[in-house]
């Protein structure tokens, strides 16, 4: 069986908006999806208006999927002390609930080379993981999961 794409993932925490973008450029990422449940950012050029209107300019399409988004209770909780571990399990269930969504984006994947996106740098303490992985799992040898990270960082 044939790999269907490469689906890479993306904290934007420790970059700045040019190396973000020169990351998911040399990277050949098609379309980027956020899966931040609020698309909004303290960050300056991480907020969606502004990341619409930059990966526009060069040709990578940006779409908000909320329902992959970690929700606030969950946040919450994680700030709390949350073990990240029990947290995978109750986001696994959540995401039990996401299969047309989930499978959505594996259609994309099929002929788009697309990025996850969420502002946690590590990727192993971050959803966007939980999320990669469900699609991996869903086509496993179809799906490689890559995930990028900041050349730029000091």
């Amino acid at each position: 069986m044939t790999t269907v794409g490469l689906l890479c993932t993306i904290g934007y925490q420790s970059f700045s908006q040019p190396d973000w973008l020169s990351t998911l450029l040399d990277h050949d990422v098609e379309a980027v999806i956020d899966v931040r449940d609020v698309p909004l950012s303290r960050k300056p050029g991480f907020s969606k208006s502004q990341l619409m209107r930059c990966l526009d300019a060069v040709g990578i399409e940006y779409i908000h999927v909320r329902a992959l988004g970690n929700p606030r209770a969950y946040r919450e909780a994680l700030r709390d002390g949350l073990d990240f571990d029990i947290f995978s399990d109750m986001f696994a269930s959540l995401l039990d609930e996401r299969d047309e969504i989930l499978q959505q984006v594996l259609d994309r994947l099929a002929h788009q080379r697309i990025c996850l996106l969420c502002s946690e740098e590590d990727p192993g303490a971050c959803h966007r993981s939980l999320v990669a992985e469900r699609l991996r799992s869903m086509r496993p040898r179809q799906v490689q999961v890559v995930h990028l990270r900041n050349e730029h960082a000091a």
